[in-house]
């Protein structure tokens, strides 16, 4: 018997009142057993991401240990912050998707600049569950009633724009204005370096380039680029900045945790940690080739020099970092430096 999980306990209430409780009581422990779950995502239906949460969901099910997975990629169920509230209320069991910093500003570290600069670095920090980013994340999930799985880290979220930059890989003004996500940290550091800025949802992003709202996107890797902007024909430059890491997280309900048996347990957990790895290579694999496929569409790709990156790197930490510790703690900025020595 297949039980759908929050329906069921929506009619918990009035079952126990009714003169069949004898038979529901019986009946509960192979329905506890058999759960349909529903993992969503914020990630284009075409997007490997998506992909990997459809591998996951079939190598669940097809362990046969009572469990069915639906997915809903593409902000079917919500944006990245309404599937952290429905994933709370356990209205849906995993996620795969950013964690914002609504609930909890110590999020914001997943917004913090130039904490890591190079795929190596995100494999040590980001991936490492040992590491303090991975703790302080896992933490602050439990505190929400939240369960850690898996940061993947997907490249660089860099900028999208219709025009090129005044001043690109400098410090100086860049008369442009570009939408930046609901992150102070985010905000700050591309003001910093000379941009003006509108915050805006993920998923109003596209329109709003294609309709000249803004002139630009700090959203993105290469391969969301192509997928979102260039595909479409809209946009015309990618400025490598590699402030920010592109970053989506698996976690889930406690609730729903607690409802599994061991061996669903171990099962699920397998299953997310095999995606997170192949998702992680095939990302590293593929970040040259949506390069050159931004560039077949027409884009031009402009980088900044090491030795410029290392100036805009160096007045970001210099200005941006010590706010983040009105906003994450001091205790929680102290654990990721003494990570990173």
């Amino acid at each position: 018997m297949l039980k759908v999980k929050n329906t069921f306990r929506a009619l918990r209430p009035m079952c126990l009142g009714m003169a069949g409780l004898l038979a529901l009581g019986l009946a509960t422990p192979s329905v506890a057993d058999n759960l349909r779950l529903k993992f969503a995502g914020t990630l284009p239906v075409e997007h490997q991401g998506t992909k990997i949460m459809q591998q996951i969901a079939e190598e669940i099910e097809s362990a046969d240990v009572g469990l069915k997975v639906s997915v809903f990629p593409a902000n079917q169920l919500g944006s990245g912050e309404e599937l952290l509230e429905s994933a709370m209320r356990g209205n849906i069991d995993f996620v795969m998707g950013f964690i914002y910093s609504h609930k909890d500003p110590a999020f914001e570290v997943n917004s913090m600049p130039y904490l890591v600069s190079s795929w190596d670095e995100m494999e040590q920090t980001v991936r490492n569950p040992d590491s303090a980013f991975n703790q302080i994340i896992s933490e602050h999930l439990a505190n929400l009633g939240l369960r850690m799985i898996s940061n993947n880290p997907e490249g660089f979220s860099n900028l999208v724009a219709q025009e090129m930059p005044e001043d690109y890989a400098g410090l100086g003004p860049k008369e442009m204005n570009i939408r930046v996500w609901s992150s102070n940290a985010v905000k700050d550091t591309m003001q910093a370096i000379g941009y003006n800025t509108t915050t805006m949802a993920y998923a109003e992003i596209f329109a709003a380039v294609q309709s000249g709202v803004v002139d630009g996107a700090i959203c993105c890797t290469k391969q969301s680029a192509h997928a979102i902007f260039a595909k479409s024909g809209v946009g015309n430059y990618f400025i490598d900045y590699n402030a920010f890491m592109e970053l989506t997280t698996f976690y889930g309900s406690q609730e729903t945790w607690e409802e599994m048996n061991e061996e669903q347990r171990e099962v699920v957990q397998a299953a997310f940690e095999k995606g997170a790895d192949e998702y992680f290579e095939w990302n590293k694999a593929n970040d040259k080739t949506f390069a050159d496929k931004l560039i077949e569409a027409g884009y031009e790709i402009l980088t900044p020099s090491p030795e410029e990156i290392a100036t805009l790197r160096d007045h970001v930490r210099e200005t941006v970092w010590p706010s983040m510790a009105e906003v994450v703690g001091q205790d929680v900025l102290d654990r990721l430096q003494a990570d990173l020595k």
